[in-house]
């Protein structure tokens, strides 16, 4: 009883305490806000926190805690998170903002202190015991801060990524095609709005879940701006290539992280030609070889052209090499071989030979039979030129 009885009396001595210093709220709030001006360096600037608005924060933060100094009940935090919403809009550094609220939390302590030394209105052992409400109430009261912030700073950046995510496809449809709208749009997605730009197309390993989940990260790091979207079925981005030898650094990078085909369009110079790259870059993705990762669509215009018109290849297989169908199935695939042997070698009929391991005269036998079957001659450019893409599509089908 008498434990309870010295509770409540040093609680009464505490709200006394509490009550006096509300008494002074506005001499406090301008004190409060001076001290926080003078310790945080450029936390009060005239666009961000002018110094109104500081005291005023000041202001609802002393009326928000001195009173509960005076009972048990919980602070109110709403105004906390009010202002951490708010300074996060206004772009203020949270690091700022935290050493403020510091500094205010001791200013509280301090005036506390003094305004019980300067009227004897607390003892020792209420001291104490008001004390640790009031670094209680602190924490809280930063903590609802901090989180609000942290909540304010999260939704804006989900806000801007679907503004730049929709931002991309509108302009991988299309539907952007005015200069000044252009370059607004590259403001927001935070990249260049000259070029030289490629799209960047990669298969997604599943629906919904993207192939390069850090890739605008990692390009930026090494000095390429990027803004992608998630498709059905691809992760498409629109790359900046600050320099002509950054294609290999963009190949090698796409090549270590993709796990499924990646194809990339040709450069192209303005955010208007976006959709005829993605056009080009889905086309060489059909044309990825086996084994390969990343396909350049200037790189493999067989290997693209090949796959990007099914229908039309089938034809020219059928009126090209349907002769060689005649032979048996492993003959007709030696012949094959040979030819691509011969294509990759630049038609060196001796290279062909060491790479398939035969002697030349063997190579030009197999070259003249399939002049024969087919009736290309393989000093004609144009026949050439059929017979290589035609070979290109029949490997194609394979994969």
């Amino acid at each position: 009883m008498d434990t309870v009885y010295e509770d409540a009396e040093l609680d009464r001595q505490i709200a006394r305490l509490a009550t006096a210093l509300l008494s002074r709220l506005d001499e406090l709030a301008e004190t409060m806000a001076e001290w926080i001006q003078g310790e945080v360096t450029a936390y009060v600037d005239s666009e961000l926190v002018p110094y109104a608005d500081l005291r005023e924060d000041c202001r609802a933060q002393l009326r928000s805690i001195l009173p509960t100094l005076c009972g048990p009940e919980a602070a109110d935090i709403s105004y906390a998170r009010h202002s951490g919403r708010q300074r996060a809009a206004l772009g203020v550094p949270l690091a700022k903002v935290m050493e403020a609220y510091r500094v205010g939390g001791r200013f509280i302590w301090e005036a506390l202190v003094a305004e019980a030394q300067n009227t004897r209105l607390l003892g020792s052992e209420a001291l104490v015991r008001a004390a640790s409400r009031i670094w209680l109430i602190l924490d809280d009261f930063t903590d609802a801060m901090a989180g609000a912030y942290r909540d304010a700073v999260a939704e804006r950046i989900v806000a801007q990524e679907h503004e730049r995510s929709a931002l991309v496809a509108a302009l991988l449809e299309a539907r952007i095609t005015e200069h000044e709208t252009l370059w607004e749009a590259a403001e927001i997605l935070r990249i260049s709005h000259r070029g030289p730009f490629v799209v960047v197309a990669a298969e997604v390993p599943e629906v919904g879940r993207r192939a390069f989940p850090d890739m605008e990260v990692r390009l930026r790091s090494v000095g390429m701006s990027s803004a992608w979207r998630l498709l059905a079925d691809l992760q498409v981005g629109i790359v900046v290539l600050p320099e002509s030898g950054r294609m290999d650094q963009l190949v090698a990078a796409l090549t270590v992280h993709a796990e499924h085909r990646v194809g990339v369009s040709p450069r192209y110079s303005r955010l208007d030609g976006t959709r005829e790259a993605l056009r080009f870059a889905k086309f060489a993705i059909l044309g990825t070889a086996a084994g390969t990762k990343v396909t350049l669509f200037d790189s493999s215009p067989l290997a693209v052209t090949a796959a990007s018109t099914p229908e039309v290849m089938a034809r020219i297989v059928n009126s090209t090499l349907g002769p060689l169908d005649t032979t048996p199935a492993a003959d007709r695939e030696v012949l094959l071989d040979t030819l691509e042997a011969w294509r990759d070698c630049g038609g060196s009929t001796e290279r062909a030979a060491k790479q398939l391991f035969v002697h030349p005269n063997t190579v030009r036998q197999r070259l003249r039979r399939i002049a024969e079957l087919t009736g290309c001659t393989l000093t004609a450019p144009r026949d050439v030129a059929r017979l290589c893409l035609a070979l290109e599509a029949v490997r194609q089908q394979a994969l």
